[in-house]
């Protein structure tokens, strides 16, 4: 990957690297590197991916080399202003970062290619898009098999995807499948592989968003288990607790001098 610029600077959460960050400098440096396809791996991470990270040495190691991982949830924000006094006013939510991206890339003239979900999902999806940003170049769109991709099936989907000359590759295949995706192919994909996981669920109508109060108040999670319970109830339930025990033992650990600056984001 080239280094155009410095990424935002990251601070441990649970032992994952978040960088501190708003949704103009996320979206100014990632369109930074999609004008020149110079290659980038980002991705927004909830209180569930940092937690699925955080139990998985090997994801973590993998996520902490991204370029940039944005503080997607509510609680993440929270979490890198109580322990590293960031004041952050906002997270970066990976639907609307995605919308602000594809704003600037219909303006910029950059294209986009959506890689993940169901095909319905993401027909829709580009539908939409082009509903709200008229001028954006959608340069390709696919739906992968729900199973590991054989050598010969990569090769041609990174040849799909280079050769529609996209800067930014979207990814919709949930954590923790789209970081690995985007990790594996780091040095092949030429664009920013930005991991947005239900966003394409989301911007589509193929799935409700928590309503805005919702969200400011770090309840989306509620919403979302109200509405698929039977798939979400572990996810919220058992996260949410790992999440908030694994914080306190971090807060206290630094308070006793052994916290501090991670660093900074990849160059």
């Amino acid at each position: 990957m080239t280094a155009l610029h410095s990424w935002p600077v990251k601070y441990p959460v649970l032992g994952v690297g978040v960088s501190a960050t708003t949704y103009d400098e996320a979206a100014e440096v990632i369109m930074a590197s999609a004008r020149e396809r110079a290659g980038a791996i980002v991705t927004a991470l909830p209180v569930h991916g940092v937690v699925t990270a955080a139990g998985d040495p090997q994801l973590r190691e993998k996520v902490n080399s991204f370029s940039l991982v944005a503080p997607d949830g509510q609680p993440v924000r929270w979490s890198l202003n109580l322990l590293h006094g960031t004041r952050l006013s906002d997270r970066v939510y990976g639907p609307e970062l995605m919308l602000r991206l594809c704003g600037r890339a219909a303006a910029e003239g950059v294209g986009i290619y959506l890689y993940g979900s169901l095909p319905a999902v993401v027909e829709a999806l580009q539908a939409r898009l082009r509903e709200r940003f008229p001028s954006l170049r959608i340069a390709g769109g696919e739906s992968p098999p729900f199973r590991p991709l054989t050598p010969e099936e990569d090769r041609e989907t990174v040849a799909r995807i280079n050769g529609s000359g996209a800067g930014l590759v979207f990814l919709g295949l949930g954590c923790p499948l789209q970081d690995q995706f985007a990790f594996a192919h780091r040095e092949s994909i030429d664009g920013v592989q930005v991991c947005v996981g239900a966003a394409f669920d989301f911007i589509s109508g193929h799935k409700k968003m928590a309503p805005a109060w919702m969200q400011r108040h770090g309840l989306e999670w509620l919403f979302r288990l109200c509405q698929e319970p039977g798939r979400l109830w572990r996810r919220y339930v058992v996260t949410n607790s790992v999440f908030v025990a694994k914080l306190c033992g971090q807060l206290v650990r630094q308070r006793v001098g052994r916290g501090g600056e991670w660093g900074r984001g990849s160059r």
